[in-house]
C-alpha cells in the first residue's frame, strides 16, 4: 500500500535514500523515503550468482522501480563503508609482510585500482548520471550498527557488531538511543572473530564466506575436545570479550589461504579436501570452534551490559548470523531482550547507511515499531497474479488457479500433511539470507524421513545439515524452550526443544558416532530436531505473515501440530528464488512434489516435462561446497 500511494505521488516532496553495498560479499541496494524502509535486495538474486559482489545495479534499478523513482529524484545515495580506510589497511597489511604477500596483493590491485577507488563514478554509471547530488560513505561498523539500531523495536538499545573486518574494526561496540548511535569501543584487524571462525571454515573443508552456516550446523555431531588448545594456542580470551590472536597459526593477513603450516602441525593434518569426506574430526574441530567463539560473544555481550546498564541488546555484522550464539545470550546473558538485523551480513550495510543517513546526518525523529519497523524483512519483489499466470501459461504448465486464499491454504495444508515437499512462493522477496515464508521449501516437521528427503533430494545438499522449524507464535513455548508467545520471526535464534516432546531413544544413540546420530528419532518433530535436540526457530503471526499463517493454521487444525518444516527456496549453489521462472525451474529440477506461486498451485505428476532427478547424476556435475 504504502509504495503504491509513492508511485502515484512521488512528486509530492520527500527525502528518498538510497544504500549500497558492493564489492565483498553479497552486493546489496536499500530504499528509504521519508524514514520507512520501501525496498531491499540482495544482487544474486537477480543475477543468479550467488554471494555476487559485483555493483548491485540490478538491486538498484528493482528499488526504485518499487518505489517508482527516478535516479533524479534521490535526494541521497550512501556507501555502506569507506574504501580509501580500507585500501589504507590493505596497503599497511602487505607492507607489514612484504615481500611475503606479494601475490595476494597482486590478485587484489586490478579490482581496487579499476572500480573500488572510483565509488563516485561507480555510482553514478549505475544510476545512468541522472544522479547529480553528493555521495555519502559511512564507515562499516557504523553502518552495521546503524541497521541493527534503527530498524529495532527499541528506544535504546546496546549495540554490539562482529564481523570479519570492515575498514580496521572487526568488533564495535556502543549505544543508541533514540535517533542516533554512538560507537565508544572496538577491536581491529587482524585480530577477528569472524576470521578466526571463517578460518576454521576453511580448515574443515568448507567455503569461505559461505560455508560458515554449514560448520554451525556440524557442530553437534562432534564434541568440544579442541577448545581448551584453540583458548591456549590461538586465542587470548579476556573476561570482557576483548581478545588477540596469535597469528603464526593463521595466513588471512598476507597469504591466498586462511591458515598457516603451524596449524596443520597443531592438529596433524591440513585443511580438509573439499567434497572429500567429512570425518569426526571435523565435526569436533567445528564443535570445539563453535564453543570458542560462544564463549566470546558471551563475555563480549555481558561487558556490555555491565558497561552500558542498558536492558536491551542489537546485534549486525556476519557473526551475528551465528544462531547459536544469539540463543545463548538472549538466554544466558544479563539482558532482557536482543534484536538481531535479519541481513546482518554485508548486504544490511545497504540498509545500515540508508537508515544513518535519515537519522544521524538529518536528525529526523525516530518513530519506534514495537515489532519492529523491518516489516517483517519483507522486501524483495513480488509479482502479480496476471504475470505469474502469463509465465505459466507460456510454459504450458498445468496449474489450479484458487481465487479464494483460504481455499488455497487449505489444499496446500493438506499436501503438507501428506508428507508432500511444497516449493512455496507468495509475496514479496526476503531480505537478507534465510527464507521466512515468502521464497522457502516447506514440508511436514513430524516425519521421520523428512530431514533425509529434502536434504538429498530436493536441496542436493549435505545429509547432515539441520532444517528449521516454523511455528505458530502462540504456540511456540509449548515446542521450544523460550519465553511463552516469544517472537523470533527471522529465523536468528537456537533454542532447546522442550523436554515435553522430546522422545525417549532408549540408549539408541550411545555408541553411535558423527551423522549415524540422524538415525535416531528424538522429538515429535523429528524433522526440525537437531542431534542436540537444538532447533533454530522462527515464529509466525497473522498479521506478519499472512498466507504462509493460514497454511500452518490450517495444518495445525488437521494435525494438531502447529510447526512446519522450513528452508530456503533453492539448491546447492544457487541462490533464494526471486522470479516465478527461479521457483519453475527449481521445481521442475529437484524431487520437489507442489509448487505454490501467488494463488496458482502445480502439482509435479501433472506435469508433462516432469521426470524424477537422479541425485548421483546431478551431483556429479559439481564441485560444491
Amino acid at each position: 500500500m504504502f509504495c503504491s500511494l509513492i508511485k502515484e505521488f512521488n512528486q509530492v516532496l520527500m527525502t528518498a535514500i538510497l544504500g549500497i553495498s558492493a564489492f565483498y560479499h553479497d552486493s546489496a541496494a536499500a530504499l528509504v523515503v521519508d524514514g520507512d524502509i520501501v525496498a531491499a535486495a540482495q544482487e544474486e538474486r537477480f543475477t543468479r550468482k550467488k554471494h555476487d559482489h559485483e555493483f548491485p545495479v540490478n538491486a538498484i534499478e528493482y528499488c526504485l522501480d518499487e518505489a517508482g523513482l527516478t535516479p533524479e529524484q534521490l535526494d541521497y545515495v550512501g556507501f555502506y563503508d569507506k574504501p580509501y580506510l580500507k585500501f589504507e589497511r590493505l596497503l599497511e597489511t602487505y607492507l607489514a609482510f612484504a615481500p611475503i604477500g606479494f601475490r595476494s596483493f597482486m590478485r587484489a590491485m586490478p579490482l581496487w585500482l579499476k572500480q573500488k577507488l572510483h565509488l563516485p563514478r561507480e555510482m553514478r554509471k549505475a544510476l545512468k548520471g541522472a544522479y547529480k547530488k553528493r555521495f555519502v560513505f559511512t564507515q562499516h561498523h557504523e553502518s552495521h550498527a546503524a541497521s541493527a539500531f534503527f530498524p529495532s523495536p527499541f528506544e535504546d538499545a546496546a549495540i554490539l557488531t562482529l564481523d570479519g573486518v570492515g575498514e580496521w574494526a572487526t568488533t564495535s561496540y556502543g549505544v543508541g538511543r533514540g535517533n542516533k548511535i554512538e560507537l565508544t569501543h572496538e577491536l581491529r584487524f587482524p585480530h577477528s572473530l569472524g576470521l578466526l571462525y571463517s578460518a576454521f571454515t576453511y580448515f574443515t573443508g568448507f567455503r569461505v564466506n559461505s560455508g560458515e552456516y554449514k560448520l554451525m550446523g556440524l557442530a553437534p555431531y562432534g564434541e568440544p575436545k579442541y577448545a581448551e588448545i584453540m583458548l591456549e594456542k590461538l586465542i587470548d580470551l579476556k573476561d570482557d570479550g576483548s581478545f588477540r590472536l596469535d597469528l603464526s597459526y593463521f595466513n588471512y593477513c598476507q597469504g591466498l589461504t586462511m591458515t598457516s603450516r603451524k596449524m596443520n602441525r597443531l592438529f596433524g593434518h591440513g585443511p580438509r579436501e573439499a567434497e572429500s569426506r567429512i570425518t569426526q574430526e571435523e565435526m569436533d574441530i567445528a564443535a570445539s570452534i563453535q564453543k570458542v567463539t560462544e564463549e566470546a560473544m558471551l563475555k563480549a555481550a555481558s561487558h556490555l551490559h555491565d558497561t552500558t546498564g542498558l536492558k536491551n541488546l542489537v546485534l549486525a555484522g556476519g557473526v551475528a548470523l551465528n544462531c547459536v550464539g544469539n540463543g545463548r545470550i538472549l538466554r544466558e546473558s544479563p539482558f532482557d531482550e536482543v534484536w538481531i538485523q535479519p541481513a546482518a551480513g554485508d548486504a544490511g550495510g545497504a540498509l545500515g547507511v540508508a537508515t544513518f543517513i535519515w537519522h544521524q546526518l538529518l536528525d529526523h525523529k525516530r518513530v519506534v515499531n514495537k515489532n519492529d519497523s523491518q516489516n517483517g524483512s519483507l522486501l524483495g519483489p513480488d509479482f502479480d497474479e496476471d504475470s505469474i499466470k502469463s509465465f505459466l501459461d507460456s510454459k504450458d504448465a498445468v496449474y489450479r488457479q484458487f481465487e479464494n486464499e483460504d481455499d488455497m491454504c487449505e489444499f496446500v495444508s493438506e499436501q503438507i500433511a501428506n508428507e508432500q515437499v511444497v516449493g512455496w512462493m507468495n509475496g514479496r522477496m526476503e531480505f537478507g539470507p534465510r527464507a521466512l515464508g515468502s521464497r522457502s521449501i516447506i514440508g511436514d516437521a513430524r516425519s521421520e524421513k523428512m530431514q533425509s528427503v529434502m536434504n538429498l533430494k530436493i536441496k542436493f545438499r549435505e545429509s547432515f545439515r539441520p532444517f528449521a522449524p516454523t511455528v505458530l507464535r502462540e504456540r511456540v513455548d509449548e515446542f521450544f524452550e523460550m519465553r511463552k508467545n516469544e517472537a523470533s520471526p527471522y529465523m536468528l535464534l537456537v533454542a532447546p526443544v522442550q523436554e515435553s516432546i522430546r522422545t525417549t531413544t532408549n540408549g539408541e544413540q550411545d555408541d553411535l558416532e558423527g551423522i549415524e546420530k540422524l538415525k535416531v528419532s528424538r522429538s515429535e518433530i523429528p524433522a526440525v530436531t537437531h542431534v542436540d535436540y537444538s532447533a533454530r526457530v522462527q515464529t509466525v503471526e497473522p498479521n506478519r505473515n499472512g498466507a504462509y499463517y493460514k497454511v500452518i493454521k490450517k495444518f495445525e487444525e488437521k494435525t494438531g501440530c502447529p510447526v512446519i518444516i522450513n528452508t530456503s527456496f533453492n539448491v546447492r549453489g544457487e541462490p533464494i528464488v526471486c522470479e516465478p521462472s527461479d521457483a519453475y525451474h527449481c521445481f521442475l529440477g529437484t524431487n520437489m512434489d507442489v509448487l505454490v506461486i501467488g494463488h496458482y498451485v502445480l502439482i509435479k505428476s501433472e506435469q508433462k516435462d516432469a521426470k524424477e532427478i537422479d541425485v548421483e547424476s546431478y551431483l556429479g556435475k559439481f564441485k560444491l561446497d
